[in-house]
């Protein structure tokens, strides 16, 4: 079993998203759902998650634990997601021994260049592909 941390921000709906996928595609996977908010952890425990924590410190351990880390690029850049994401948090993503699955959101002036700008539905099904890509090669 894998353990996958999913961190988003802001309204938590990339996040939410992710979460309904992963677990009905991996339903034997462990899923850990880690916001930036309060209102990002909530909207990701409604869409199933069975753990979740909020803040800095909840980041930080997850990454230390986390096989595969999913979330939006900016959970890798201190003072993304309209400052939600600190620079310990940054920090964790980025240094964690974990499979970084960043999905390329253009926004909160970060811009990734060489990037189709897909809309989120096509987004999320890339990171599960690569998802599928990462737990079949484990196996």
């Amino acid at each position: 079993m894998m353990n996958i941390v999913i961190i988003d921000g802001q309204g938590g709906q990339l996040g939410a998203q992710l979460v309904k996928e992963i677990t009905a595609q991996f339903p034997n996977e462990k899923i850990t759902a880690i916001g930036t908010n309060a209102v990002a952890t909530a909207s990701m425990l409604k869409a199933g998650a069975k753990q979740a924590a909020t803040g800095e410190n909840p980041v930080i351990v997850a990454c230390r634990k986390a096989d595969v880390i999913i979330g939006p690029i900016g959970i890798v850049i201190a003072d993304a997601l309209l400052g939600e994401v600190t620079p310990k948090m940054a920090i964790a993503v980025g240094q964690a021994e974990a499979v970084r699955i960043l999905l390329p959101m253009n926004k909160c002036e970060n811009l990734v260049a060489g990037v189709a700008s897909l809309n989120t539905a096509s987004l999320i099904a890339d990171a599960i592909a690569k998802l599928k890509d990462v737990i079949t090669s484990q196996v």
